[in-house]
């Protein structure tokens, strides 16, 4: 992986309060938008087309209960080719 996943904890913890209302935003490739849609908590999702509609950007919003639980998506996320977490 190529991200300090503890240095993301930490900034979670201190960014937010859990449990809590987390914003999840990704840019995947418009085939993918079913596969990063299966990793995203239950909750508010959205979803907009790029112009020439080759990806889609997809923002979720959830409650979660933890910095681990919010963690838990973006490893999973990071998995799907083409994905990238803003």
């Amino acid at each position: 992986m190529s991200w300090d996943i503890e240095s993301f904890r930490q900034k979670l913890e201190d960014q937010h309060e859990f449990p809590g209302t987390y914003k999840f935003k990704f840019i995947v490739p418009h085939e993918k938008r079913d596969e990063i849609v299966e990793v995203l908590p239950l909750g508010d999702i959205k979803y907009r087309d790029s112009s020439n509609k080759k990806y889609v950007s997809v923002t979720a919003e959830a409650e979660m209960e933890t910095s681990q639980a919010v963690l838990d998506v973006y490893i999973e996320a990071n998995k799907i080719e083409g994905c990238i977490a803003l």
